[in-house]
């Protein structure tokens, strides 16, 4: 069973990749642009519909109403286009990841933090 959630995640993961490649298409029809663009800027936002901090419900959207949108724009599109879009969101997703690229973006990001520990301390402890 969690094999089967895993591949389903992964699927759900592909098929995302594969809208946003879609929305950026000119051969999409528009409307399934516009739902892409809507549904990328909703899953990229700080703002939920549910927010998170209410327990169950909090996870609702992203665990339900998402892969509700994927879905559905996933049906706006001709099949010819979305297996051509699944084919290369899925050849990105083989490429090997850079473990040095992120590793330094956390170094940037903990030095920042220390920075801004530093700074903040004096002003915080008087």
């Amino acid at each position: 069973m969690l094999r089967r959630l895993r591949r389903w995640a992964r699927g759900i993961r592909r098929d995302a990749h594969a809208l946003w490649l879609a929305a950026h298409d000119p051969r999409t029809p528009w409307s399934a642009r516009l739902l892409a663009f809507l549904l990328a800027a909703y899953a990229l936002s700080p703002i939920d519909l549910i927010p998170d901090a209410i327990p169950v419900l909090g996870l609702l959207d992203e665990a339900v109403l998402l892969p509700l949108g994927l879905l559905l724009a996933a049906r706006l599109i001709p099949p010819p286009l979305l297996a051509e879009f699944r084919a290369r969101a899925a050849a990105a997703a083989a490429r090997p990841v850079s473990r040095a690229g992120a590793a330094l973006v956390v170094s940037l990001w903990l030095l920042g933090a220390a920075g801004l520990l530093w700074w903040l301390w004096p002003r915080l402890a008087g």
